[in-house]
């Protein structure tokens, strides 16, 4: 098979399968199986295949495909990330099998720096991997893995236990791995799994002489002196490339390197650019001798080929371009590779300003200056009154992304002095504002209560929140830090909290009985929020709190998770306990209670509890006129193993439900209730379960449910638990 452009006879080929071993009797046909896989076969012989794409990855991976290498013929099957976006010519990363024998799986740069690796093979799962082993053992899990280790050939291979579900993994233009599902019903592609976790730990991503910056988009800049070398490449996210100088090195331009070059006349030609609280490169060429920073800068200085120095008691120097950088100023993180520090860049004397023109520029800056503040403050006695509400609409003119900076006054005008109160919670009250630009858009203010962190961490965790976009999370617009004040300026939600809608039945508006439909796109909406939280954000957020009243729902009953983040941001490894309770009697896990560690499965247990509340439109737990205790899980529990879900629907609905998705939800909700939280499913397995893509099998009724069908155990449970 040959891909041509133009005339045959007149261009060279594009592309072919490279077959030459084709007899010339024979006749080839091309299929493309329902597998995606493109076969040549012999017509009279279909059996015998001349060629197929799953022995020559691009940057997809499907199921069915063996990713490895054969033993006989050392010819290797990787996957190679495109150049770009729009250019599907094999880029710089790239993952395989490990050529020295192992059975772990790298992902490289430029087919020789390694900066992940999945960890060996151990039976049922990599050991560097271990959401493979807990999914692949759970009972929703919807594919299997495995590794063979052959006389002939090394591989790991993965199928569908549903030919309905599509899925793929990819290494994309990010250097990242990639497990993604489509999903039919959103008409998009979900992603299950990445690694690396943080962008910034893949190696050399934004190119030479360009930094990755952590949580911001993007996530390369070019360093000072420098631009994109592929600009269009850049916007779309593509970065490998990285950057080139603005202005050549001048004293190398004219032949003036070397280390007799290396005197106190020829540093005036270059300078050097301090950037601070940087990781490192690890690619340090060079290690001299130097007894103070000044004689490490003219060592530098006296190799044209030298880039960067840095200096603390040793002295490291860079060579030729500078990839692997990582601005740290705004991250909490440490990253991989090489230590934090300063690092000074080598850059051309015209991009640091002369003495004299600085001097120059100075008086016509004052000069500017002394017209301008005259005319100011005549302006200013004019228009004293709208001073404020003029500032709070330039600040509004943000770009998209980032927190807006409020003082506390400016809280005290949005809110007009925290008249209008919306409700309260865990960390604080929250009162209805406006903001004073053109649409007087609203907004939700939270003042936190008890917040013990100085000013420093607040703003950094702030930040990191601030980060966080999903379509089921509520956005973070602000903030206010102004002595013990603390305050949270979000997007406000006209329909309010979840609890107004599924257990109030009064008149007035927010009222009306929720549908089935909008119940089910609900809870398939908070799993959503969830999972994101959980594992797609750069550190597993585990939400602490997760109920009716911390569900908003916007002007078409879309859900936004609301206060995640408020509790203590978790690192990735997730087992670590949290040192102060959070979360609402009747939510809770055991763990909680037990006082073991608490993971992201503690929020499966509470969304468990809060899809039962979703189905029934009754809280779990209410008191009977006798006094008496009721708790609806153990009931719905009982009515599924029963086969009688339908009854478990809020009687309200009149039968108005899809029984499917009603068992589906049932089961799902006795899944995420279980005792031992290694049995619980992730939220991304929920997800695809409520999303009809695996079947669910029928749950186990939780010891804790059987307890808790006895009234007087429910009560005994939590006694001296604290309320919220």
């Amino acid at each position: 098979m040959v891909l041509l452009h133009g005339d045959r006879a007149k261009s060279p080929a594009l592309w072919s399968t490279g077959v030459a071993s084709i007899p010339p009797s024979s006749s080839t046909v091309g299929v493309l199986l329902d597998t995606g896989n493109l076969v040549l076969t012999d017509a009279s012989n279909t059996s015998v295949v001349l060629w197929q794409s799953f022995d020559h990855f691009g940057d997809t991976w499907l199921p069915g495909g063996r990713l490895g290498r054969n033993k006989r013929t050392g010819e290797v099957t990787r996957l190679f990330a495109w150049k770009g976006y729009d250019d599907p010519a094999p880029g710089v990363f790239a993952l395989e099998l490990d050529p020295n024998g192992t059975s772990q799986y790298l992902l490289n740069w430029n087919g020789s720096m390694e900066y992940w690796t999945s960890g060996n093979w151990t039976g049922d799962g990599f050991t560097g991997v271990p959401e493979l082993k807990a999914y692949s053992n759970s009972p929703m899990s919807m594919y299997n893995f495995g590794y063979v280790d052959g006389k002939d050939e090394s591989y790991f291979f993965y199928d569908v236990k549903d030919e309905a579900v599509v899925t793929r993994f990819l290494v994309d233009v990010t250097g990242q791995i990639k497990f993604l599902t489509w999903v039919k019903s959103a008409g998009q592609w979900i992603l299950f799994w990445t690694e690396p976790k943080a962008q910034c730990d893949v190696y050399a991503l934004c190119g030479a002489f360009a930094a990755c910056v952590e949580n911001e988009l993007p996530s390369c800049r070019c360093l000072r002196g420098f631009r994109e070398r592929r600009p269009l490449a850049w916007l779309q996210g593509a970065h490998a490339e990285g950057c080139v100088r603005d202005t050549a090195l001048q004293q190398c331009a004219r032949g003036g390197g070397g280390v007799q070059g290396a005197t106190r006349e020829a540093k005036n030609d270059d300078g050097f650019y301090a950037m601070p609280d940087v990781r490192l490169p690890s690619d340090a060429r060079g290690v001299v001798a130097a007894a103070s920073a000044r004689d490490c800068e003219l060592a530098c200085i006296g190799e044209c080929s030298c880039t960067a120095y840095s200096y603390n008691g040793s002295c490291w120097l860079w060579h030729g371009g500078l990839v692997n950088l990582q601005d740290m100023s705004t991250s909490s993180s440490t990253g991989t590779g090489g230590g934090s520090g300063t690092i000074l860049i080598r850059l051309a004397a015209s991009e640091f300003t002369s003495p004299g023109h600085t001097k120059t520029l100075i008086i016509a800056l004052v000069a500017v200056a002394a017209a301008v503040a005259a005319v100011t403050v005549a302006v200013l006695v004019s228009v004293f009154v709208l001073r404020r509400r003029r500032r709070l609409k330039a600040q509004r003119r943000v770009v998209e992304g980032s927190l807006m900076p409020f003082t506390y006054r400016d809280m005290q005008s949005v809110t007009n002095n925290f008249s209008d109160k919306l409700g309260g919670g865990s960390f604080g009250s929250v009162f209805k504002g406006s903001l004073p630009d053109a649409t007087a858009t609203l907004v939700a203010v939270k003042k936190l209560e008890g917040v013990r962190q100085g000013e420093k961490q607040f703003r950094a965790e702030v930040s990191t929140i601030g980060t966080i976009q999903h379509v089921n999370l509520i956005r973070l617009l602000g903030f206010c830090s102004e002595g013990t004040r603390r305050l949270l300026v979000y997007e406000h939600m006209p329909n309010g909290s979840l609890d107004r809608h599924l257990f109030s039945s009064g008149p007035g508006p927010g009222h009306g009985v929720l549908s089935w439909e909008t119940r089910y796109q609900i809870a398939l909406g908070v799993a959503r929020g969830l999972d994101y939280l959980h594992d797609k954000c750069r550190d597993c957020i585990i939400h602490c709190d997760i109920k009716p009243e911390n569900i908003l729902l916007d002007d078409a009953f879309a859900v936004k998770v609301a206060d995640f983040g408020l509790a203590k941001l978790m690192g990735r490894d997730i087992s670590r306990v949290l040192t102060t309770m959070r979360g609402t009697v009747g939510y809770l896990a055991p763990e909680w209670i037990t006082g073991t560690a608490i993971t992201a499965k503690a929020d499966v247990f509470s969304y468990g509890m809060l899809l039962f509340e979703i189905v029934s439109g009754r809280r779990n737990v209410e008191q009977r006129p006798d006094g008496t205790v009721d708790f609806f899980p153990s009931a719905a529990a009982s009515r599924l193993l029963d086969g009688d879900v339908k009854s478990t629907v809020d009687r309200r609905l009149d039968g108005d439900a899809e029984v499917g998705e009603v068992e589906r939800a049932c089961k799902v909700a006795c899944w995420c209730v279980q005792d031992e939280e290694g049995a619980r499913p992730s939220m991304g397995t929920v997800v695809q379960a409520l999303e009809g893509l695996v079947d669910v099998g029928m749950p186990p009724v939780p010891r804790m449910l059987k307890v808790l069908g006895d009234p007087a155990n429910y009560v005994k449970f939590f006694s001296g638990l604290p309320s919220t």
